[in-house]
């Protein structure tokens, strides 16, 4: 690997992926679970517990999503090893067998025949031990190129287009050529850029690919006889903070994917990149939480927020690091912004000076530092969910 390429300490993984943390993870299969791990990670310090909402009645393409964030949050790089709690054992050994392929530690327990109590013993005495195993785990040296960086922008305004979000795309640009793996995505916020953002395909075929999936999108919009995205594309935030149309938020969104780099496929929401390093373009929603939780799934361990008016969104596994251009928010929410840039508006910094600065505080990110949402605790996970339940 050549000398230009940063290097970080990273945990590298018994599939050969490199994470940047090295959580121990007590995942419920459902939201009945969920009580049940909340006490293993009680019990066991050094655990970290992932309720959430969904049961057991998703079917179809919204249950095959189901798995596949569940298994790919288990999955990713920055998790050591992982406890799966469930209701019963045929489905709860479904995301075990699907985690167990990577190589790492996982076991399942189940409430049906044991209660809670004694799924809880059972559970906590095995978490035990892989907190222990966790622990001896050492960082070793990695390099940028091995990282798989998500990207998304959030509570956007005129200083996210023209600021914070293309110095996410001079990041991307940069590590593009020493050949990281990157992601980005929110389907309904490329509303009105989309033909642009097909320009940026790797081939006709990825453009064939990416214009299919926004159109279902779109197609699902119209045929829901919903004629405008009013108060959601763009939301009340977006036009306080001078985006008045989707159009607008869209060419500001896409600047996060700079000017040279080319995306290489699109993947379905949560699906793991395998078409080789590289950007990639995934159909995700545009709600923070919802689309950070699927790029996580895919196995990205670090992640890069372009926010406007301010936006507080964290993750259990995957770092996010927050960067604004509005000296406003800056100032206030200071707590939220990892990186400041306003001083690009200000002419005080140039774009190629921010992506430097970004690519900085991601790699400190990478060797340990907490990002802002990590210091204060914030583990937004959200399963999106495509159907009502069965």
């Amino acid at each position: 690997m050549g000398a230009a390429i940063p290097r970080f300490m990273g945990y590298r993984r018994e599939n050969g992926s490199v994470g940047i943390r090295n959580h121990v993870v007590i995942l419920p299969l459902d939201d009945l679970s969920n009580a049940a791990c909340e006490a293993v990670a009680n019990n066991i310090k050094g655990t970290m517990a992932i309720p959430h909402a969904y049961g057991r009645l998703q079917f179809g393409a919204d249950l095959d999503l189901h798995f596949r964030t569940l298994i790919g949050t288990g999955a990713n790089p920055n998790v050591h090893s992982v406890i799966v709690i469930g209701i019963e054992p045929g489905w709860t050994g479904r995301v075990v067998e699907g985690i167990a392929k990577t190589g790492k530690k996982v076991e399942g327990f189940w409430i049906e025949g044991n209660g809670d109590l004694k799924c809880i013993e059972m559970a906590s005495r095995r978490a035990h031990q892989f907190v222990q195993d966790a622990t001896e785990k050492l960082r070793e040296e990695c390099w940028l190129n091995e990282l798989y960086i998500s990207t998304k922008c959030g509570e956007s305004d005129t200083t996210s287009g023209l600021a914070s979000c293309p110095t996410v795309g001079n990041l991307i640009d940069k590590v593009d050529e020493m050949g990281a793996t990157t992601c980005f995505g929110e389907t309904s916020e490329l509303t009105g850029a989309e033909k642009v953002c097909a320009t940026r395909a790797k081939t006709p075929a990825v453009a064939e690919k990416f214009l299919k999936t926004w159109s279902a999108y779109n197609d699902f919009i119209n045929a829901n006889k919903t004629n405008d995205l009013s108060e959601s594309q763009p939301t009340k935030g977006n036009i306080a903070g001078g985006l008045t149309t989707i159009e607008e938020k869209a060419f500001g969104n896409f600047q996060k994917i700079g000017k040279k780099a080319q995306f290489v496929d699109v993947l379905e929401p949560a699906e793991m990149p395998s078409a080789g390093r590289g950007l990639y373009f995934m159909d995700t929603s545009s709600a923070a939480a919802e689309c950070v939780t699927l790029q996580a799934a895919s196995g990205a361990v670090v992640h890069l927020f372009p926010t406007g008016q301010g936006n507080v969104i964290g993750n259990p596994i995957e770092p996010v690091i927050k960067l604004s251009a509005n000296p406003r928010t800056a100032r206030l929410m200071p707590e939220h912004i990892d990186l400041d840039v306003s001083g690009i508006l200000r002419r005080e910094m140039s774009l190629d000076e921010a992506g430097d600065r970004l690519i900085d505080i991601m790699l400190r990110t990478c060797n340990g530092r907490f990002t802002c949402a990590e210091a204060l605790g914030h583990r937004e996970f959200s399963l999106t969910k495509l159907y009502r339940s069965a």
